[in-house]
């Protein structure tokens, strides 16, 4: 074979279904391999940035691993972005990369797309970085930076093939495999966690993103109903359990009323997490001197909170050894009222804060999105305000947003969702996040996508302006064009409407959620009731401040 065609064989052997990626003078021998597979699809986007977030979304959606490929040097850099998001989100992303020749390698000639430095670059953000030297080295290091990016912790990985390796003729073995071994946790860990947990009278169960990688839904759900203990989740989390389960708090550990509940509970049990600025109010919240810590990375327990019983373990596995080994509860009911109550009085407070239009909205989504309909967020006033807390996230996997908190991911990471379900998929985004992908557009037309891309109009940077009006009193570069997203998508063969108000909504939003394409929806937000947008203490007005 030749070596582009070992890369071929060797990602359909570790079970890759989807690449994303644009073609290239310095991957053709990879992508012509890979057109002649019916086992492997090469979805084609405009930009090598949303071909990473939409290979991270593909896997957060699927479990899978999932593939970026690019060119050498300026592809190679462009997607570095969005390798950065799938590392901060702890996803599986293997990026295929080209290099230049090897006979100009380390010489500094000036070559076509030359990056001699390529691999240094690359481990910056990857964990496992391979450069291929001998063809016969190929398929070997693609399944070893393969089965470390799916080992314990997910972490991308690359792995760059000189372009003369890819045409030469290989006489090697394709190897790898479809799975890796989960991390099993230590059995007398699991046994201590059961007994503590047996006598806790106030528990709290926190879920984090690392129970979703882990598949772990199922386990958590079930351990939370032996023991009839509430689950309070991260925004990765959400979807660990349904959102309408009667022991789901969701979101809101950074919420006044809830953070309260920390000061009541005897134990915490936190599964897959490394409490996050924004779960923890910037790791002010102070949780019980119990606190059972379980994670795949060992590196991430003690390093915010300390752990009185840390356990390193897949989420999944250390979840049933605990609920195989728990024989009693000793749960005060009266502790999950009063946190039920607490959390029915914050979430009349927010539908306030959102106001009645964004309000009905949300109820028009939830009602007609199914339940495994994909979820998926930028960084937009609506995604902080009511998408990472209001709308209800029903299943595992289903949640997908800008973890990093970048602007512009919203529509590559819809892309990769929607095709890693095979389900509909929501895109929560803003005028200003969109223009940093909007080339994408023609990806979602080219391919079919079921996407139904929601861009909330307030023509700039919502999140920015609300800081500066506060802050500074003036705004600078936050207020942006008027843009038509309409005719813009409609140019690229997306079907779109302006969308009017709430009735306009549902009824656009029904036909969009039909339509078996993609379908953009230009939402004018100077016909929806104003949200009120709570800031951070340090980023009130001047004059508030202590400084």
């Amino acid at each position: 074979m030749t070596g582009g065609e070992v890369v071929a064989a060797t990602l359909a052997r570790i079970g890759v279904r989807h690449v994303f990626g644009i073609v290239s003078v310095h991957n053709l021998p990879i992508y012509d391999a890979l057109s002649l597979r019916d086992d492997i699809k090469v979805v084609n986007v405009r930009h090598e940035q949303a071909a990473a977030h939409a290979a991270d979304a593909y896997s957060r959606a699927s479990g899978e691993l999932c593939v970026v490929l690019t060119s050498t040097g300026p592809g190679a850099v462009n997607a570095v972005a969005g390798l950065y998001e799938a590392a901060f989100v702890s996803s599986k992303v293997l990026m295929i990369t080209g290099q230049i020749e090897s006979r100009f390698r380390g010489k500094g000639k000036g070559f076509l797309h030359e990056h001699e430095t390529q691999a240094e670059m690359l481990r910056t953000i990857c964990r496992q970085v391979s450069s291929i030297r001998h063809g016969e080295e190929i398929s070997k290091e693609i399944a070893r930076v393969a089965d470390d990016i799916r080992f314990g912790r997910p972490q991308p990985g690359a792995v760059e093939i000189p372009i003369d390796l890819q045409y030469k003729m290989v006489d090697c073995e394709v190897v790898g495999t479809r799975e890796v071994p989960s991390l099993v946790p230590d059995e007398s860990l699991l046994e201590e966690a059961a007994r503590q947990l047996s006598k806790a009278e106030r528990p709290i169960i926190w879920a984090g993103g690392g129970v979703n990688i882990a598949n772990g839904s199922k386990a958590l759900t079930a351990l939370a109903e032996i023991l009839g203990a509430p689950v309070m989740t991260t925004i990765e989390g959400r979807g660990s359990i349904a959102e309408d389960h009667e022991l789901s708090l969701g979101f809101c550990s950074d919420r006044p009323i809830m953070a309260e509940a920390f000061e009541e509970a005897d134990l915490v049990l936190a599964v897959g997490t490394r409490f996050q600025n924004y779960a923890t109010k910037v790791w002010t919240l102070p949780l019980p001197d119990h606190l059972i810590h379980i994670d795949a990375d060992a590196g991430v327990i003690n390093r915010n909170y300390s752990s009185s019983l840390p356990i390193v373990g897949d989420a999944r596995l250390s979840l049933e050894g605990i609920s195989e080994r728990l024989t009693s509860s000793s749960v005060d009911n009266q502790f999950l009222e009063r946190l039920k109550k607490r959390k029915r009085a914050d979430q009349e407070e927010l539908l306030t804060e959102i106001g009645p239009d964004h309000a009905a909205i949300v109820s028009i989504i939830r009602t007609i999105l199914p339940r495994d309909g994909r979820i998926v967020r930028d960084s937009t006033v609506p995604n902080y305000t009511w998408g990472n807390r209001l709308l209800p996230v029903l299943e595992s996997r289903t949640s997908i947003r800008s973890a990093s908190s970048a602007i512009g991911p919203g529509l590559p990471l819809g892309i990769g969702a929607a095709l890693g379900s095979d389900a509909p998929t929501v895109i929560i985004q803003g005028d200003g996040g969109l223009m940093l992908s909007i080339g994408e557009l023609a990806a979602c037309a080219e391919h079919q996508i079921p996407v139904t891309i929601c861009v909330f109009n307030d023509s700039g940077y919502g999140v920015l302006r609300i800081i500066q009006d506060s802050v500074y009193g003036h705004r600078h570069g936050t207020d942006l064009p008027k843009n038509d997203f309409v005719k813009i998508a409609e140019g690229m063969g997306v079907k779109a409407e302006h969308v009017r108000g709430t009735d306009e909504f549902e009824k656009a939003f029904t036909r969009a959620i039909l339509n078996p394409g993609p379908t953009l929806l230009d939402i004018d937000m100077t016909y929806l009731a104003p949200i009120k947008f709570p800031l951070p203490a340090h980023q009130r007005k001047k004059s508030d401040q202590h400084l």
